[in-house]
């Protein structure tokens, strides 16, 4: 099975390969432009950009919106991340946070995926907290100031074990299985 991860983001791309490959599904990386809505909903957000990829004549493709939502902020940036990270950057949440004791957060991941003709949505999600300090040379985003264990960031694990806890490793996991019920 081969499915189009679309995205320009390479470290997603190496993020669903590396996942969906011990399941059997291969990926091709394809951008396409699409307009995002935007929303206080992370599966509003996903399933209005494959309405739109489906007109276009896409099929047999998986699109995601993640986010960091930092309970202190009221969950900001949350559907706002990508805006964040473009804008203000890891620097800048840090500097938001700073002299806040409350850094709970969790990295959310909601993927649509069109198969055979059907689409599948599901919301994966990683509990931890902002970190005070980025950490760590892996990974893409928010990952330096993330932790899921207040130890090591997101930056500081290899990919197989980023996978096996991230929002983004549970969301493949609620995939895949909804991928199975279906063949």
């Amino acid at each position: 099975m081969m499915l189009k991860v679309i995205t320009s983001n390479l470290g997603k791309v190496n993020e669903y390969r590396a996942a969906l490959s011990s399941f059997g599904i291969d990926t091709e990386h394809l951008k396409v432009p699409y307009d995002e809505i935007q929303s206080s909903e992370l599966t509003e957000v996903v399933g209005k950009a494959m309405e739109h990829l489906k007109a276009s004549g896409l099929s047999d493709f998986i699109i995601d919106d993640s986010g960091i939502f930092a309970d202190a902020l009221n969950g900001f940036p949350g559907v706002f991340s990508a805006y964040a990270l473009r804008t203000i950057g890891n620097a800048g949440i840090l500097k938001l946070m700073e002299n806040v004791a409350d850094r709970k957060a969790n990295f959310q991941c909601c993927i649509g995926c069109n198969i055979r003709g059907r689409d599948i949505i599901v919301l994966g999600r990683c509990d931890g907290v902002i970190l005070t300090e980025e950490t760590g040379t892996e990974g893409f985003g928010f990952d330096p100031i993330f932790s899921h264990d207040g130890k090591r960031s997101f930056a500081e694990i290899p990919l197989d074990e980023k996978n096996g806890i991230s929002h983004r490793g549970d969301a493949v996991r609620l995939l895949v299985d909804e991928i199975k019920k279906m063949i």
